[in-house]
Order: C-alpha cells, then sequence, then structure tokens
C-alpha cells in the first residue's frame, strides 16, 4: 500500500480534482480530519499531477471535516519551470474551505549537498514502551500509527514531568504501508508538534494546529521513523514548534514546523483518561465517547 491508498485519495475524471473520503481511519478522536493527513493528501495530488515530488508545502488549516464527508481537493499549477513546479490545493467540503496548500515541486541535478544537525541517540524501537491511545476503544487515525517512547513521558507520567529542554522523541510507523518513502506519508507523520506542547509543559494536553509545513531532503526506504520534536515557545495560548524526522539509518528525512492553539485537559478529565489507559480500554463516564457527526462546534484537544 502507497501513501495514497493508505489515505483514500482518489482521482476523478477531472485531473485538477481528487477527492478524499473523511473516515475514522484518517480522523482525530475528535473526531475530525487530522492535519497531517489532509496535507499528505494535498502534496500526494499535487505530486500526481505535476509528475514532480514534493520540495517544500505548507498549510493552513481553516475548518473542521467530520466524518463521513467528502473532501474535494483542487489543485492549480500555477508555475511550472524545468526543474520546479509551483502549486497550490484548496481542499473543500461542500462550500466549506477546511484548508489551503502552498507547495513546490521539483528535482535538481546538483553534486553539492551536507546534513548539519545531528540525529540524537536512542533506544531502538524494539526497546521502547509502546504508546498507548489517548481514548481507548474509539477509532481513529492513532490505531493505524504505531508509536513507541523513544524519549518521552507516558499518560500516567506526564502530569507535572515537563520534558527537559521542551524536547521530546517518539518512533513511529505506519503499519500498512511498505516503508515511508514519500513526502505524503511524511506529513502525516510530521503532524506531532502538538504531542510535544503537552509533553514540553508536563501536562496532559496539546493543541488544534493552525499550519503545517514540510520540507522534504531526502527521501529513503525505511519503516520505522524516529521524530525528534522541539518545542520552541508558548505563549497567548498558542505554541510553536518543530519536528526533525530521521531514517532508522541516520538520514534527515524531512523536517516540520507548526504553530497551535493550545487545549489543555483539566486534571478530572486526565485522571479519568489515566484510569482507562491503566485498565481495559473502554470508555467510561463520558470520556472517549465520540462526537455527533457533523457537531463542528465541539472539538477534543488533539494530542
Amino acid at each position: 500500500m502507497d501513501a495514497r491508498s493508505w489515505l483514500g485519495l482518489e482521482p476523478t475524471h477531472n485531473p485538477m480534482r481528487w477527492v478524499l473520503p473523511i473516515t475514522p481511519g484518517i480522523s482525530t478522536p475528535g473526531p475530525f480530519l487530522f492535519g497531517g493527513c489532509g496535507l499528505g493528501a494535498a502534496i500526494a495530488a499535487m505530486e500526481a499531477t505535476a509528475g514532480r515530488p514534493v520540495v517544500w508545502a505548507t498549510a493552513q488549516y481553516l475548518s473542521y471535516a467530520n466524518p463521513p464527508s467528502i473532501l474535494d481537493i483542487d489543485v492549480t499549477l500555477a508555475a511550472q519551470g524545468r526543474s520546479v513546479t509551483q502549486g497550490r490545493v484548496v481542499g473543500h467540503v461542500a462550500d466549506t474551505e477546511i484548508l489551503t496548500v502552498n507547495a513546490a515541486l521539483g528535482t535538481r541535478d546538483l553534486p553539492t549537498e551536507g546534513t548539519w544537525v545531528e540525529r540524537p541517540d536512542v533506544p531502538p524501537p524494539d526497546a521502547c514502551e509502546t504508546r498507548q491511545p489517548r481514548m481507548p476503544g474509539i477509532e481513529s487515525i492513532m490505531d493505524r500509527i504505531d508509536v513507541r517512547l523513544a524519549s518521552a513521558r507516558s499518560w500516567e507520567e506526564m502530569a507535572g514531568n515537563p520534558m527537559p529542554g521542551g524536547r521530546s522523541m517518539l518512533w513511529a510507523r505506519m503499519p500498512d504501508l511498505l516503508e515511508v518513502s514519500s513526502g505524503a506519508s511524511l506529513a502525516i507523520l510530521g503532524d506531532y508538534v502538538p504531542f510535544g506542547i503537552g509533553q514540553a509543559l508536563g501536562q496532559v494536553g496539546g493543541g488544534n494546529s493552525l499550519d503545517n509545513t514540510l520540507r522534504v531532503y531526502r527521501l529513503v526506504p525505511t519503516e520505522w521513523v524516529l521524530l525528534d520534536i522541539r518545542i520552541h515557545a508558548v505563549a497567548h495560548g498558542f505554541g510553536h514548534g518543530a519536528v526533525h524526522l530521521w531514517a532508522e539509518d541516520g538520514t534527515l528525512l524531512a523536517t516540520a514546523s507548526q504553530s497551535t492553539i493550545i487545549r489543555m485537559m483539566d486534571a478530572e478529565m486526565a485522571a479519568r483518561m489515566a484510569e482507562m489507559v491503566q485498565g481495559d480500554g473502554r470508555p467510561g463516564d463520558g470520556v472517549g465517547r465520540r462526537v455527533p457527526r457533523g457537531a463542528a462546534g465541539v472539538r477534543r484537544p488533539a494530542v
């Protein structure tokens, strides 16, 4: 399965329009479309339309798309040069605009290269604790991503224990994919700044993404990706940070950066969620119950 199939992205008779059915498998427990999946689908649509790989793409998230709606993805190739295509996507459900994406795609034959950031030294995935779902028993994208805590707090340890320097690290893979080797798949895994905010603050919570920018450096086949999450600052109700994405062999694949609206859980909700994680995983006392479809005004924090 490739990233396009993983997302469920479908072409139409119009080569400039694609459709993305919004399913629980690409949504948060909220439930609404996971931001990284929106960016990933836009990248996949532009790559297929332009016939070139993404170099850089940035998404602005404007509204929420709930299952079982259909996201129409309209591609515009605004400028096409010998080696670079500049394009954009508008994603909308009916007449509601959900996201806009701008991107550059292409390759250039230049032998000069280098990497000036260092991959952190962490245990391999098999030696790391599995991160349990935030809301067990609710179908979401979290069921399709295998996440290991390379250097991060578990749900039970998080409260009152901020990660030093605002830095946390995860191993992640998508078992349904043969390998992570596309800009679309990296966009999905790069959407973890909200996770890092809760880790940096030492509080159960995170945020809703306002934007997401992906810069792709080199694609190599890898099953696991190390997410090196660095929170830069939290102020005025917003959080800002970046994620370095590393292959298992130490190759820097890409970086992602985001700004988020901070949303934290109160102590009572955090305690109930911890009980669920430690127990049998069945939602209780209302925690984790699905928001009715179409309830766009009811949102849970994305962690």
